[in-house]
């Protein structure tokens, strides 16, 4: 895969597990919250290279007394199934037939979905490079294809597209023409109002609902998490997918940006660790440049409870700049203990709620994001805002009150 110049190549060996990494899975964390020996075995799959002391673990799987259905279910809600089913037929001899069936099943539908996504992808990115419209495609097969080395590897449901909110008109009409169309139908003043206070728009396709979005932004602007989609585009690399070169984001930018997705959902699905250590073990970061960003934006500490649990949960050795990022803020081991715990439980949140709110703001590590986050929270309108109160153009300005009006009978 073609890399940026620019960059400095890390040593991939320092990706290799240390000896004791099964035995990290089975931590006393995982034995306080509870969590089931279904759970540790999953985490022990859920990896493209593993190290001989995984490998191990999962041709002994005998010995552990595994309820199969139970993993099965974990690793379909955790996203994992397709790591599960690859390294699983490949290292666990004398399965249940009737195991291998299903996760043979699961691997060959999830493959011919995949190669569904992708072919829509370069479908849709060759219509916008018709029209010169700079856009990023991100997550989905290409990060499939470019950290895990397959498309068939990671489950996917939509495809993902970044471009700058001045193209987002044209954009929508370019997918038009493939036959996409708003999941929402907006007027030209909602879509406009949307455009500031927003970031993405879903697309329904012939094939189904919910298909495409286009981003605009990594995050909704309440998270105060400020990384213009135009510097994305000006820092973009290439990658193949399917033979064919894409624009994709750099090293650095990919990195940063599952880092900040994870975050977002408080690290809810084994997946998105996953995507960390797969991005992190095969693509090219100049970590210099890596840490300048984070800290610029105020996400280190997201990043930071990333990469412990990528170290906690796969017994991962981290290279020497990553480590230092975690053992850099000494409330990085208490929150990612609580999260590691959660996980294992398979814990939910709403994502509405104070608890929620009050999570995000322990992850700001500066106080005056945690203080933006706060007033953006309160006064930015979302969806929901917008839906419950029709106004017209002149009176936008007051979904703001509404906005807040709602979070507080919602919270009081």
């Amino acid at each position: 895969m073609p890399k940026n110049s620019n960059l400095r190549d890390v040593d991939c060996s320092v990706f290799s597990a240390t000896r004791d990494a099964a035995s990290r899975v089975s931590t006393n964390l995982f034995a306080g919250a509870n969590a089931t020996k279904e759970f540790e075995f999953l985490c022990t799959c859920s990896g493209v290279e593993l190290s001989p002391e995984r490998i191990a673990r999962i041709e002994g799987w005998n010995e552990f007394g595994i309820d199969w259905s139970g993993l099965l279910r974990l690793a379909e809600h955790h996203g994992v199934l397709p790591l599960v089913a690859r390294n699983l037929s490949a290292h666990a001899p004398r399965l249940p037939s009737e195991i291998q069936q299903s996760l043979r099943i699961a691997f060959e539908e999830n493959a011919r979905r995949n190669l569904w996504f992708a072919t829509e992808l370069i479908r849709i990115t060759d219509q916008f490079e018709k029209k010169n419209l700079p856009a990023i495609p991100y997550k989905g097969p290409v990060l499939a294809e470019s950290a895990y080395g397959d498309v068939a590897l990671r489950n996917f449901g939509d495809l993902d597209f970044l471009i700058a909110p001045a193209d987002f008109e044209r954009a929508k009409q370019a997918l038009a023409e493939l036959g996409y169309r708003p999941s929402k139908e907006m007027s030209a003043a909602v879509e406009r109002f949307w455009l500031r206070n927003g970031y993405e728009c879903v697309f329904d396709g012939t094939a189904g609902k919910y298909l495409v979005e286009l981003q605009w932004g990594l995050l909704p602007r309440f998270y105060s998490v400020d990384l213009r989609v135009e510097e994305l585009l000006a820092r973009a690399g290439r990658t193949l997918l399917g033979g064919r070169e894409l624009v994709s984001l750099s090293g650095e930018d990919s990195l940063l940006a599952l880092c900040v997705h994870a975050a977002k959902h408080l690290w809810m699905r084994l997946i998105w660790i996953c995507d960390i250590a797969e991005t992190m073990r095969t693509q090219v970061v100049d970590w210099e440049v890596f840490c300048a960003r984070a800290r610029e934006i105020g996400v280190v500490r997201m990043v930071a409870v990333s990469f412990f649990l990528v170290r906690t949960l796969f017994g991962i050795s981290m290279p020497g700049p990553a480590q230092e990022i975690v053992d850099g803020d000494p409330r990085v081991r208490d929150l990612g203990e609580q999260f590691a715990a959660r996980l294992a439980r398979s814990a939910t949140y709403d994502f509405e709620s104070t608890e929620y709110f009050r999570w995000i703001l322990k992850l700001r590590e500066r106080r005056r994001d945690r203080v933006r986050y706060l007033w953006r929270l309160t006064w930015t309108p979302g969806e929901g805002d917008i839906a419950a109160v029709q106004l017209p153009e002149a009176l936008f300005p007051l979904y703001r009150v509404v906005r807040a009006v709602r979070l507080m009978r919602k919270f009081f």
